[in-house]
């Protein structure tokens, strides 16, 4: 079990995984626990506000360090708007100079897209700040695959790192369901499909069932 306790990356096999749900549902279960949570979206592609919808579900402090109108991996982005790029060690300060107890930084897209200046991954921010990593996982066919690249790609970079499966179907099919025996390192639970669409109060009442995150608040 990964200790929840400063700076934790919350990243994804893939884009369009329920990494932001994810988030939200995290800061829900740690706050339920007394912890103090800020969320933090490292980049923000496109006209989705992540930090505004985890705020929205969670309760928690969001916010978001840079955005870029188009909806493409962050270095590409930017460089179509001539923005300047993140820095990773101005990143790994922001989120070591949180005053939270818990920092959920949120990634985008998947775990080696290129996020700021010289490349850098949410790889290299977790490794940056010795923090360990929440990958959020399909549930369907691929999965396994994705999910066992992405846990090999941080343990080459001693990072910890858990599973929680991002949007767990209402009528889950044969290969959800062997999915579950077979999805590879540490799961800490499941969110059902859908659950950001639920209104907070209710959200908040039901996100600290969907995750076993220890008692390590």
């Amino acid at each position: 079990m990964i200790a929840f306790e400063g700076p934790v990356i919350v990243t994804g096999t893939d884009t369009g995984v329920g990494k932001t749900v994810t988030t939200a549902a995290i800061a829900v279960h740690l706050m339920a626990k007394g912890a103090t949570v800020e969320v933090v979206k490292v980049a923000q592609t496109g006209g989705d506000d992540d930090a505004a919808t985890a705020n929205r579900l969670s309760g928690a402090p969001s916010r978001c360090l840079v955005r870029y109108p188009d909806p493409l991996a962050p270095v590409a982005a930017a460089r179509r708007a001539e923005a300047p790029l993140l820095k990773l060690i101005e990143v790994a300060e922001t989120a070591l100079a949180c005053p939270a107890d818990v920092v959920l930084l949120e990634g985008a897209g998947g775990l080696l897209v290129q996020i700021g200046e010289g490349g850098w991954t949410m790889r290299d921010l977790a490794a940056e700040l010795g923090c360990p990593a929440v990958v959020v996982a399909r549930a369907g066919l691929g999965t396994l695959n994705h999910t066992a690249l992405t846990l090999e790609a941080l343990s080459r970079r001693g990072v910890e790192a858990a599973v929680v499966i991002g949007a767990w179907p209402h009528r889950p099919g044969l290969a959800e369901i062997e999915n579950l025996q077979d999805l590879p390192g540490d799961r800490l639970g499941w969110i059902p499909d859908g659950a950001g669409d639920l209104a907070p109060e209710v959200f908040r009442l039901a996100a600290t069932e969907w995750l076993d995150l220890g008692g390590t608040v």
